[in-house]
């Protein structure tokens, strides 16, 4: 069976009209969508860095090794070594750790599906689409529903035997004060647990399938040769998060910790790895809320720049009549789309900062209408170029 396909399918004009008009619909609820995501996420970043301000300005730094409950309810700071008593296992390859969380990884070796696809515009408007199925095998974490590939036969993949998982203590105590999953889950830093040779015969006492088991590269494999992988081998590495030094910014809660509730809005739960002071706990958490805020902001802005370009993607259709026509109505339509993108965005910024934070508000409303300016001059002067040239 070849690993490898081509299919030719063509779409009439009227119908790739009718297909634009759809999309040009859904265009305009990506619109909508984007700028209530960049108004939200305005408020967002405003009510996090208020309610991290308010925690800074109200922080008490205290001791892990005793707990006093004068504290109690008030926003704390404190550093200290986790213990348990519980035991991490995985009882399916009987492997043990002590530790926060253990996390099994499995990858798979399966048939993969590529796609690729060339468009071609012929004269009347019609569309022709070439799309080329090609197929390899290659490691994947998460099982491939090979009966979706365009070319199932010969390419297929089996139903995953075992899957990736999460093993997490219940409890544990920071000095005095007692930890629960409130606390646990957000304790991060996993490392590599390298197995070794001399945990085989264990690993092969609990394993119940048929599949030959092999130590490699400090990870289990399930398959004839690790050399040369076959469709539906395994491979299995584990991650451990230790024991160790962690600090929490929380509300004290009795001898344990809970999310405090800021009058700002938001609920503060802080914890790091290691000895970290209040002040650097709380200096990450701006820089995470900042980063954050510049990331959905570009999505909004991705968002809106594909449903403008799709709202007028229609106009480029109808021209696509004589295709040389289309492609100079898809430049004008990109450019006009580029310019509502810009004018839209900022100007949904700067009224969510009218509402949330007025002063600030002023400097990118001011930011918007420059670029916005210097780009129409820019391009009228492309184009009366391109009108002397012509």
């Amino acid at each position: 069976m070849s690993n490898s396909i081509t299919k030719t399918t063509s779409v009439s004009w009227l119908e790739r009209i009718k297909q634009s008009v759809l999309g040009a619909l859904i265009g305009f609820l990506l619109v909508l969508g984007a700028i209530v995501l960049l108004f939200w996420n305005e408020g967002r970043a405003v009510t996090t860095a208020r309610s991290l301000a308010e925690g800074a300005s109200t922080v008490v730094t205290v001791p892990s090794t005793t707990v006093d409950a004068a504290n109690d309810g008030k926003l704390v700071h404190t550093s200290g070594r986790v213990t348990t008593d519980e035991t991490l296992e995985d009882d399916e390859f009987g492997i043990e750790a002590k530790g926060i969380r253990l996390v099994r990884t499995v990858e798979m070796f399966q048939w993969h599906e590529k796609k690729e696809t060339e468009t071609k515009t012929k004269l009347g408007g019609g569309e022709e689409t070439v799309t080329t199925y090609s197929y390899s095998t290659d490691w994947s974490d998460e099982p491939i529903d090979s009966s979706r590939f365009e070319e199932p036969e010969g390419h297929g993949n089996p139903a995953a035997e075992f899957k990736s998982g999460v093993h997490q203590v219940a409890e544990a105590q920071l000095d005095g004060f007692a930890l629960d999953e409130t606390v646990l889950d957000e304790v991060n830093g996993g490392q590599a647990m390298k197995l070794t040779p001399a945990q085989k015969s264990g690993i092969e006492a609990a394993y119940s399938g048929s599949e030959k088991l092999s130590i490699v590269d400090g990870g289990i494999y399930l398959g004839d040769n690790p050399k040369k992988p076959a469709v539906g081998d395994y491979r299995i590495s584990y991650k451990l998060v230790p024991l160790g030094t962690i600090s929490v910014v929380a509300k004290q809660s009795g001898n344990s910790f809970d999310r405090y509730q800021t009058k700002a809005g938001d609920q503060l739960l802080l914890v790091e790895s290691g000895n970290v002071s209040a002040a650097d706990m709380f200096a990450h958490a701006v820089s995470e809320n900042n980063l954050l805020s510049w990331i959905l902001r570009a999505v909004g802005l991705v968002l809106l720049a594909v449903g403008f370009g799709m709202i007028m993607e229609p106009i480029a259709v109808i021209a696509d009549v004589i295709p040389f026509l289309g492609d100079i109505a898809r430049l004008g339509t990109g450019l006009a789309a580029f310019l509502f993108t810009i004018v839209v965005g900022t100007t949904t910024i700067a009224i969510a900062w009218f509402y949330y934070r007025p002063v600030a508000a002023i400097c990118v409303l001011v930011a918007g209408v420059a670029i916005t300016f210097a780009l129409t001059r820019f391009f009228r002067g492309r184009k009366q170029q391109v009108a002397a040239a012509a």
